[in-house]
This record gives structure tokens, sequence and C-alpha cells, in this order.
């Protein structure tokens, strides 16, 4: 029986994230850990490797291909009540012990995951688009794995899926680089960003660095992409005041119009000692984030524990404005431009009927 790389090794293109180096080596670019990759090895992300001094990267197939409410990604200021086809292949650039897709993300590291072979199905851009068509999906979404490390294949869709009138989105772990960034800038109207916690030491157990995702935060906001930025809310690493304070002062610095999701962990994967996140951590959390002067934050995985932080409200008038249970839409009153219908507002997102997109204001 093949091993698990090598079978996905036969699903590869020549990577256009790199840079090449005299003696063979290369320097990948697709993700933070900007791995010096030697002949014969393989970037951290084991799915991206020098083969013959050029750089082999995951092409032609999805591990995963699922049609979903937009808000499960979750973005809620994107396209309310849409459709998203959402794909994802297999690595990660993290190892994150709380993986709730580790089946896919940790598939070349963990022994278990060779399971994960028997997601594969060969399929080419023009398929995927044509499933999304079929769906009726408004949106193509990223996910599942790390999708910064698949970025020549998403870019690949991408471009389909924009001819078609879609929009493109990544949920990612924020452990980009400005080369990978401008990259997919043409393609990507907007992005979600995991800020798991804001202690570096933390981001080392996870395989990654605190830097770099604060760096792509502000990036993507400097690029005026559309960003929505979540934390899971683990009790014991990351919910201390402190902490959360931390990271609600840090996106305000940026733009007060980040919407910020702070969601309820579950016991997963090889995280399986801290306890479920109550509602009222996460009520807290939300809290935090409105008295720190952002405009936009939810409380998830706890629908109808959380009070109104489902809602977007108006930041000048407090109208009510989506109103939300879980991942359906009650109701919907913005303007067709995006606005409060009471104070006329501006609200920023993309929203039904604004083709460019309302960015942040203060881009």
């Amino acid at each position: 029986m093949k091993k698990l790389s090598d079978v996905l090794d036969q699903m590869t293109t020549e990577g256009e994230l790199v840079n090449s180096l005299p003696d063979g080596a290369l320097r990948c670019m697709a993700c933070g850990h900007r791995c010096l990759i030697r002949l014969g090895r393989r970037g951290i992300c084991q799915v991206r490797f020098n083969q013959d001094g050029k750089l082999r990267v995951p092409w032609g197939y999805v591990a995963a291909l699922q049609a979903d409410p937009i808000e499960k990604k979750p973005f809620n200021h994107i396209l309310p009540g849409a459709t998203a086809l959402t794909f994802g292949m297999l690595g990660c650039s993290l190892h994150c012990a709380n993986c709730q897709n580790w089946l896919t993300s940790q598939a070349l590291r963990d022994p278990a995951a060779e399971a994960a072979s028997s997601l594969i199905h060969r399929v080419s851009p023009e398929q995927v688009v044509e499933i999304a068509r079929r769906q009726r999906a408004e949106v193509i979404a990223s996910s599942y794995n790390e999708p910064l490390i698949t970025s020549e294949w998403a870019v690949a869709i991408f471009k389909l899926a924009q001819a078609a009138g879609m929009k493109c989105v990544y949920i990612s772990d924020g452990d980009a680089t400005p080369e990978v960034l401008d990259y997919l800038r043409p393609y990507l109207t907007g992005m979600k960003i995991d800020l798991k916690s804001m202690q570096d030491k933390n981001y080392r157990q996870l395989g990654g660095v605190l830097k770099n995702v604060l760096d792509t935060i502000r990036r993507v906001h400097q690029l005026s992409l559309w960003m929505e930025v979540v934390t899971l809310v683990i009790p014991g690493f990351n919910d201390s005041n402190e902490e959360l304070w931390d990271a609600a002062r840090f996106l305000t610095s940026v733009s007060a119009d980040i919407p910020w999701h702070v969601t309820a962990f579950h016991p997963d994967y090889k995280m399986t000692d801290p306890d479920p996140t109550p509602a009222r951590t996460l009520l807290r959390a939300a809290e935090i984030g409105r008295e720190a002067g952002l405009h936009y934050v939810y409380a998830g995985n706890l629908p109808g524990q959380v009070e109104e932080y489902e809602t977007t409200y108006c930041p000048n008038c407090n109208t009510p404005l989506v109103i939300r249970s879980g991942y359906f839409i009650k109701e919907y009153r913005l303007t067709a431009q995006g606005t409060c219908p009471q104070c006329h507002t501006p609200i920023p997102g993309v929203w039904p009927g604004d083709a460019g997109g309302r960015r942040s204001k203060d881009v």
C-alpha cells in the first residue's frame, strides 16, 4: 500500500511562491516559516518539497469540499446568508494540539491521519467552480487545511471563480508573508484570520510566531481586503482578562471596524484536558472587545447562549441590523447601500448589491 506522501507527491505542480538559491536549495515564501528547502527535502508543512531544484506544490485534488452558510467560516460581514463552497487539501504550517480539522491538517505529521488518503479526490479547478455553480454558491473559500501552503491551487480556482462572479476568501491561521499576500490580493475578497494568543510562548507551542500573525493582520488591512479575526477562547490557555484585553486593544489599534469573533473551545484531538468554554467566559471576552473600542464583536459556537453577541448592530445608533441565531439569518435590515436604515451610517463589509465592498472607514 502506498504511503500518503507518495500519493500526494504525484499530485503536484511547480510552485510560484519561491526564491531559487545558487546551490539548488529553495526558499519557500508561502508562509511565515520561509523554509529553506534543500534538494530532496520538504518544508515544515510536508507538502511543499524540492525535487531536482524545483519547488513542487499541491495540485489537482481536494480532501474536503462542502457547501455551508458563510456564517460558519465565520464571516458576518460578507454577504450574510450566502452559500460558501469550501475546499481544502492536506497539510498545515502549524501543529495545534486542539486542531478541529486534524485529519486534513496533520495528515503528514500524525500516523493516525494516514486514513486521510481515503479523502483525496482528483478534481480540476473548472470542476470545483462548476460544483459551486450547481450549489448556487456566491463565495468560494479555501479552508480545512492551512490554505497559505496550497496558494497556487487556490489561485487557479479563484481566477475562474472570480470570472464567474463569485467572491473568494481564505480561512487562515495568519502565518503569512507579504509575498503570499501580494500573490493572493488580486483574487481575494476577504480573509478570516485566527489570533490564537497574544503570548509568543503560546504560539511557539503551536509551531508559529506571534509577530507573523500580527504583521499579517496589519498587512491585510493595508491591502484593503475585508478581514474578520477569530480567537478561540481556551480555558487556562488564553482566557485571562489581560490577554483578552491585549488582543482587543491590538485589533482596535489596526481598525475599530475589524469584526472580532470570540468562539468557544471544546476538547478535541490532543487537547482534551481543558473544559469546554462556558458562555460566561465568551460574554466576558465580548464585553472586553466592546470596551476596547471595537465596533463589531461576536461570540460564537454557543448559539442562543451569548445574548446580543450574535447580532450586528449599528455602532452609531445601536439599531440591530443583522439578527442571527447560530449560522442562520433571522432578519436583515441593512439598506441596499450597506448602511443603517435609521441613521444611514455606512457599515463596513461586503453586502448584497455592493459590488466593490465597503471597507473599513479608516482605510
